[in-house]
């Protein structure tokens, strides 16, 4: 994660010849994904965790758009121009 924000500073700042900031995009790009799978395996496992209650029986699936839709208004940072 903190690599993949160093990659967003750099970006943003602008900087970078052309093919530089491509290829940091790629990497970045990459990362991104790899954040993706973390943040999908977790909720995988918090929907497990849920699923054993006391009688093993209830199932609340974990609900991963809670997180994503957030109006970009209602972030603490909206405005700012950071992506973190």
């Amino acid at each position: 994660m903190d690599e993949l924000n160093g990659i967003v500073n750099e970006l943003e700042s602008g900087q970078q010849p052309l093919n530089d900031a491509l290829e940091r995009f790629e990497r970045g790009t990459r990362l991104l994904k790899a954040c993706d799978r973390q943040l999908e395996d977790a909720a995988r496992r918090i929907e497990i965790v849920r699923r054993i209650d006391e009688d093993g029986v209830e199932v609340e699936t974990f609900d991963a758009t809670a997180t994503t839709d957030r109006i970009p208004s209602e972030s603490p940072d909206a405005g700012s121009g950071n992506l973190f």
